[in-house]
């Protein structure tokens, strides 16, 4: 049958699965928002209010739910104002498919209103990215475009269209999508490295597991956990990992790094063997490279081969999809145990747990709150910084998909777009943003998206009136030359909230804190808990008393991080 382009657009979208877009119309987009119309009762449009938030919710939708995550945007200034959130997509290794619209192909390179070059601006922050300029060439560009996002390494893609290919008609016939991809089909490890794996795990007397967001994007949960249990060892994650691997299981050690446990820092340090799966060494994760696991042999195993010996040089490399390597190495492996080593970790565990000021009302008490009143099930969406780390460190994540957060970018201001995608995502589950208030401010527009849905989303604001993580840095290293960072302006968030429809609440102790998260819990809308805190919360729990960062980072090396 013949259409336009736009509705073949929605076609296309359609045949994907795609259920849910997020964005933001003008000019050159509004023919496929006409055909949005059209087909409003088979795909559910949800108007951000700017595109930066409708990028970052069509990112939390994907990592949420593991899907394609779709975001629109018109073309110049709409379509710009999509790349931090693309950048964020690709730094996290996020399925995403941003469709952007452009002036007529005859106007390009003219300068014309509202014109830009997208495609040649976001080269270096998608997977790939297309233009497409006749109606021909859509329904082939977008099927591929999704393909490209979910294949192998999943990443942002971006189809960018000339008005005039919206406009015009052609020949379209359904093509059913594949239901999934498989990625064991991007395997390219060999028999022989299952063997040598299994040989270094055998001669292991300290084994290790360091398990990252790959892990989560190939679905290896059960599988890692077989691998673990049979090997014997303790498992530290990345941000990124986080809920690969049961937070709850005692041989889980916290997260790794800069801001990750004492436990996990010194237990890299003391193995002698470090396998890591689907994480990328990031410089947060290492410190000195140099001094990374230093009594260490490594097994790095990940799907994309660039990975291998890029930050870290390992002794063996498996490229390939994390599930099925640890499924082809749990046939062949034989049970391990390591008993001296897993009561030496837990020794350190014992000695070094993360502590917090029990006296008053502080970040690290909401946090341990939302993760008793929610039984470790919710789905926790952050900002960055401070509350951030907190979350990470207090919060028990128990399966994949429960920590969206953006650990590469470090984008301030994702997530309560990122909260809104995921809630629509996975609307049974209970949806939480966590924000300090310097985050906040960025992009707290979106409670009007919020509100106008009457989404059900939770909004925890810690307001300790400064940029909480680098007025830290500017303690530990700038003799507290506080430049820039202190925020005791008049804003007031409670009725901030109020004015764009959402109900809130302000607290300042403990007791009014936990009451507040069973009321939002229990509240049918969108609902904003602002939590005075003191400005000097640390968020450094490798630094435990008596235990300076030397022992793990150095000073320098932290400063340059």
């Amino acid at each position: 049958m013949k259409l336009k382009g736009s509705d073949i657009v929605v076609e296309c979208l359609l045949e994907q699965g795609v259920e849910t877009v997020f964005g933001y119309p003008g000019g050159t987009i509004l023919e496929v928002y006409d055909s949005l119309y059209k087909y409003q009762d088979r795909i559910n449009h949800v108007l951000t209010s700017h595109e930066q938030g409708a990028a970052h919710a069509a990112d939390g939708y994907a990592r949420a739910t593991g899907k394609v995550g779709v975001c629109m945007a018109t073309s110049g200034p709409g379509a710009t104002n999509l790349v931090t959130g693309i950048a964020t997509a690709y730094m996290d290794s996020i399925p995403l498919v941003a469709i952007t619209a452009n002036v007529p192909a005859t106007s390009l390179g003219k300068d014309s209103f509202q014109e830009i070059d997208i495609k040649g601006v976001t080269i270096p922050i998608t997977k790939h990215n297309f233009i497409v300029k006749k109606v021909e060439d859509l329904a082939p560009t977008i099927r591929k475009a999704f393909k490209i996002a979910a294949k192998g390494r999943p990443g942002p893609v971006l189809v960018d269209i000339t008005k005039n290919a919206t406009i015009s008609e052609c020949e379209y016939e359904f093509v059913k999508a594949e239901k999934e991809v498989d990625n064991k089909k991007v395997n390219s490890y060999q028999q022989g490295e299952i063997e040598k794996a299994i040989k270094m795990i055998e001669e292991s007397k300290k084994p290790f597991v360091f398990v990252g967001g790959g892990a989560i994007a190939s679905d290896a949960s059960e599988a890692l956990k077989e691998f673990v249990e049979k090997i014997d060892a303790p498992v530290t994650d990345s941000l990124m990992g986080k809920g690969a691997f049961d937070g709850l299981n005692p041989r889980y050690t916290g997260m790794l790094g800069m801001h990750g446990t004492k436990t996990s820092n010194l237990g890299v340090s003391k193995c002698d063997l470090l396998i890591t799966i689907g994480a990328r060494f990031s410089d947060r994760v290492i410190g000195n490279a140099k001094k990374f696991a230093l009594n260490a042999k490594r097994i790095h195993i990940d799907i994309d081969e660039a990975e291998i010996n890029k930050n870290i040089k390992v002794d063996l490399g498996i490229v390939g999809d994390a599930k099925a390597i640890l499924e082809s190495l749990n046939l062949f492996l034989k049970q391990q145990n390591h008993p001296t080593w897993m009561k030496e970790i837990r020794e350190l565990k014992d000695r070094f747990p993360l502590k917090y000021d029990l006296d008053r009302l502080t970040g690290p008490y909401i946090i341990e709150q939302l993760d008793l009143l929610t039984d470790s099930d919710a789905i926790i969406t952050t900002d960055v910084g401070q509350h951030q780390m907190w979350a990470a460190q207090y919060y028990h994540f128990r399966h994949p998909r429960q920590l969206l957060t953006s650990g590469g970018l470090g984008t301030m201001g994702y997530g309560l777009g990122a909260c809104i995608g995921a809630k629509y995502g996975l609307p049974y589950k209970h949806v939480i943003n966590i924000a300090g208030d310097g985050c906040f401010r960025m992009n707290m527009n979106e409670l009007a998206t919020a509100s106008r849905y009457n989404v059900p989303i939770i909004q925890i604001v810690f307001n300790n009136h400064v940029l909480g993580m680098v007025r830290q840095w500017q303690t530990l290293f700038y003799d507290k030359h506080y430049s820039a960072t202190v925020l005791h302006d008049k804003v007031d968030f409670v009725k901030t909230a109020e004015g764009l429809g959402v109900k809130a609440v302000r607290v300042t102790t403990k007791e009014e804190a936990t009451a507040a998260i069973k009321e939002a819990l229990n509240y049918d809308g969108p609902f904003l808990i602002e939590a005075i805190i003191d400005d000097d919360d640390k968020v450094f729990p490798m630094v435990a008393p008596g235990a300076p960062i030397e022992s793990v980072f150095d000073a320098d090396d932290v400063k340059n991080k």
